[in-house]
């Protein structure tokens, strides 16, 4: 069995609020930033591979009074990312002990991934990791699940995509693939001992 990560909030935490809970003294005032101004459909458009200086440019359009808060969305981008979540990086270190095939997929801009990636250094134990903005392709688009086999020479069924998010688990079994919906570590590792795999 293929085994593949999704990375942010499976093995890596990663929230604006981390960042704008310093910026914001209100909490209100911060949820209506990150609702109405750097949103989550504006922040996946740099994952699909959008350059920062034209998303900035994007939002800064649409609310002119808060540009020195949509410019600390890149400037202050690794504070976003507080650190692993240690639990499933225990799952992934002892799946590797066991000579699992491991892959990942994120949703992910290029340049950011690059930044950070030298802070973690699990990654490494990845065989090939799919990073969407490189590749203008994002979950749960079936495009990008076909990527990584076709990278890989992998074969669909024979792969299990672990994910947060309920919608990209759900493009993953479109495209054929097992497929966990990541709630917490214990939650996964009972799965994978389940599916004899730990």
């Amino acid at each position: 069995m293929n085994i593949v990560f999704d990375l942010g909030m499976v093995l890596i935490e990663w929230d604006p609020r981390h960042l704008y809970r310093k910026v914001f003294d209100d909490a209100g005032k911060m949820e209506w930033f990150l609702t109405h101004v750097c949103h989550n459909e504006w922040n996946l458009e740099q994952d699909r591979g959008r350059r920062w200086d034209d998303a900035i440019a994007e939002a800064t359009s649409r609310h002119p009074a808060m540009a020195s808060e949509i410019r600390l969305f890149r400037e202050r981008w690794m504070e976003m990312v507080p650190g692993a979540i240690a639990g499933s990086v225990a799952i992934l270190e002892d799946l590797h002990n066991r000579g699992a095939a491991l892959y990942a997929i994120t949703n992910w801009n290029g340049e950011t991934f690059r930044d950070t990636r030298s802070r973690f250094g699990f990654l490494s134990l990845f065989r090939d990791i799919v990073v969407s903005g490189d590749e203008g392709i994002i979950k749960p688009d079936p495009a990008i699940f076909a990527l990584l086999c076709s990278r890989n020479d992998l074969n669909a069924p024979e792969c299990l995509f672990i994910d947060d998010s309920l919608k990209n688990v759900r493009g993953a079994e479109a495209a054929g693939w097992q497929a966990h919906h990541f709630t917490s570590p214990d939650a996964l590792r009972a799965d994978l001992q389940s599916r004899d795999l730990l």
